[in-house]
């Protein structure tokens, strides 16, 4: 690790260091092109401190679980969907049912769940289109980088235009889930709250915990090796 590593590449290099990240608040997906010290400083943590976890987490005797980097694109693609895509359109609608009742019975004595759905409700339809727009158009032309010799112009010009609009809908989906996180003093429910209450805090926070590490994989991993492969075949 050195220090002109951003927190992404710290993270696809051993997605182990993540839940470090997480520890101290700092996001390796949405601001994943930040280096370690930058992300420390917007924190006000030590910077000193997270690399001496870093670099203790390195000397451990346990393997990073998950190689990433050493899968083919075609099949980190089809893992992102299995897991990642559909585990958001399997639970939107559960969400947005406990959402709306937890609002309507406890809304007017906390008045923060009105704006948790409507928070909810906006990034619930930015996701699935979101989702739509990879699985139609982008995934499939990185499966066609991958697997063909020949390189031929796609209707939307190179990758990085898609990458820009991909990248950008990530970052206002990470700022809404942020938003809810804050709502809700980080998914802490009140004594009082009961088990809908409860049980919509915990699938928010689960769904955020989820929505990170698919974030991480797309704008670390597969977009940026998506722009090099596609680099290497304009150039051959």
């Amino acid at each position: 690790m050195n220090s002109n590593q951003t927190v992404g590449q710290i993270v696809a290099e051993d997605f182990r260091k993540a839940a470090i990240f997480k520890h101290y608040g700092i996001d390796f997906c949405c601001g994943g092109g930040r280096t370690l010290v930058e992300s420390c400083e917007s924190k006000g943590v030590d910077p000193q401190e997270v690399a001496a976890a870093l670099k203790e987490l390195e000397q451990s005797a346990f393997a990073p679980e998950t190689e990433y980097n050493e899968w083919s694109l075609s099949f980190l693609i089809d893992y992102i969907i299995n897991k990642y895509h559909h585990y958001i359109q399997r639970t939107v609608n559960p969400i947005t049912e406990f959402a709306v009742k937890v609002a309507r019975v406890h809304g007017q004595r906390h008045p923060e769940l009105i704006e948790v759905l409507q928070s909810w409700n906006e990034l619930r339809e930015e996701l699935l289109q979101h989702l739509a727009k990879e699985e139609q158009i982008l995934f499939p032309y990185i499966k066609t980088l991958e697997n063909k010799t020949e390189w031929q112009q796609p209707g939307f010009g190179t990758i990085e235009n898609p990458l820009a609009v991909m990248e950008s809908e990530h970052e206002n989906a990470g700022a809404l889930m942020q938003h809810i996180s804050d709502l809700t003093n980080q998914y802490q429910a009140p004594e009082e709250a009961c088990t809908t209450y409860r049980v919509l805090f915990s699938m928010l926070k689960e769904f955020e915990e989820k929505l990170h590490e698919h974030v991480h994989l797309e704008n670390n991993i597969l977009f940026v090796k998506g722009v090099e492969l596609e680099r290497e075949m304009v150039g051959a």
